[in-house]
């Protein structure tokens, strides 16, 4: 017997599923850049962007890992809520 409902989805479905598949390909690049942090050696620089802008800032190493840390956690919090 083969199941002819398989294809039928809810309306919202589609786009839950939409914005679970967005979600998770954030998480992905989040996960590089905190790897990315995380490998720097110390004496290394790091600049973030002012959000809008083409305009970079010097900061600290440390606070920038633990912020992007925290911004990894939420999405994850996030994407099991979805």
């Amino acid at each position: 017997m083969s199941s002819t409902n398989s294809q039928r989805t809810e309306p919202g479905a589609q786009e839950d599923h939409a914005q679970k598949e967005e979600l998770n390909k954030k998480i992905k690049e989040q996960k590089i850049v905190v790897d990315e942090l995380s490998n720097l050696k110390k004496n290394r620089r790091v600049y973030t962007q002012q959000p809008n802008s083409n305009i970079f800032f010097l900061a600290d190493k440390a606070e920038t890992l633990s912020a992007c840390k925290k911004d990894l956690d939420n999405m994850r919090k996030d994407y099991q809520d979805i």
